[in-house]
């Protein structure tokens, strides 16, 4: 149904989409999802044309809508958009902002077009709105109108564009409830959400996109249990992640312990998990390792969903594992600090993996 080739999207400041490549098939609900800023709601925007590409190549049921000449009022047809803000004509009442489409576009009668926009009143379960202004509803009854209106074009295809994103969580529900509804109907839908748990329920599949490309794509089992890349795991997990490469003795291991409490306090780590991981990386990396390898990589990831912090400490070389001989004071206190320690050698890499208590 929608076949995406190297889309990239320029501006003047930024470059939200470098080489976007994907396809989606009829009845397929793919889920949108990864950071801010990673090009998610230009790439949808993009899929009808409402934010055209700089380049590359878009298909929608086999025609190419970036080509010149095409007759995009025709495609725009098939390709429902449900916007974030709503975008609901606040001078129209419900019934109106409902009818408009198809009386304009689609040629019905008034009559008819007002049967089938109770028709779908009904199904959001807001037939006693029909008449209410949009001041009058609520932000979840607006995006309900919203979808509403966008299905009385009968489109083949739905883009939702972060369709929960401006509601109070109290109504986030409802409109999570529609969109259900909809995905059992067999609609091909593309969403852009930040709602995890709602992605993995209603989806066929997800892309996870990153650097301005679909960085990985897979069923909702591939990935939110078994994600096959780091940057994926890491946004999957809500990892957040201190890095540092120590090449020198000279190093300010002082200034990083500082660094070190800096992350900590942002994340609202407890003191003495801070003073945990500290304390490892005093022993483990200053005491024992510095004298003994020219340099190493030193990670800490926090893992806000389980409340949990993870080191990671790797160099390159012959297989050489300082816990083995590292000297008892040492060892006692990384050992009273963490569990789980773990040091392994694959291609010319050593890895030492800790959990901090």
């Amino acid at each position: 149904m929608i076949t995406v080739s190297h889309l990239r999207k320029e501006y003047t400041n930024a470059i939200p989409l470098t080489d976007v490549n994907a396809e989606i098939h009829k009845g397929e609900v793919v889920s949108v999802i990864g950071p801010s800023g990673t090009g998610k709601s230009t790439f949808l925007r993009a899929l009808n044309m409402l934010d055209p590409p700089t380049s590359g190549q878009i298909f929608i049921d086999g025609e190419e809508i970036t080509a010149k000449g095409c007759r995009l009022d025709l495609i725009r047809r098939k390709t429902g958009m449900v916007f974030q803000s709503f975008n609901l004509f606040n001078h129209m009442n419900v019934i109106e902002n409902i009818t408009y489409g198809p009386i304009k576009l689609l040629g019905l009668s008034k009559e008819d077009a007002e049967k089938k926009a109770m028709e779908l009143l009904s199904m959001v379960s807001l037939t006693e709105k029909a008449y209410a202004y949009p001041d009058e509803l609520s932000g979840g009854q607006k995006q309900r109108i919203a979808i509403a209106r966008a299905l009385a074009m009968d489109p083949e295809i739905i883009l939702f564009d972060e369709p929960t994103s401006a509601l109070d969580p109290t109504m986030v529900g409802e409109v999570l409830a529609v969109i259900r509804m909809l995905a059992q109907k067999g609609l091909t839908m593309v969403i852009v959400t930040h709602e995890m748990q709602f992605a993995h329920d209603v989806s066929n599949r997800i892309f996870f996109m990153e650097q301005g490309v679909v960085y990985e794509e897979g069923t909702p089992e591939q990935i939110f249990e078994h994600p096959q890349k780091e940057l994926t795991r890491r946004f999957i997990q809500k990892l957040k992640v201190l890095e540092k490469s120590i090449d020198s003795r000279s190093f300010d291991f002082h200034g990083f312990y500082s660094e070190i409490e800096n992350f900590g306090r942002k994340q609202c780590m407890d003191q003495k998990s801070i003073y945990n991981i500290e304390s490892v990386f005093e022993e483990l990396c200053v005491v024992t390792l510095m004298p003994k390898i020219p340099g190493f990589r030193f990670s800490l990831e926090y893992s806000e969903k389980e409340n949990k912090s993870d080191i990671a400490v790797t160099y390159g070389g012959e297989s050489l594992n300082p816990l083995t001989d590292m000297d008892d004071v040492s060892r006692r206190i990384i050992e009273h600090n963490c569990y789980g320690l773990k040091w392994e050698y694959n291609s010319d890499e050593n890895r030492i993996c800790l959990s901090i208590k």
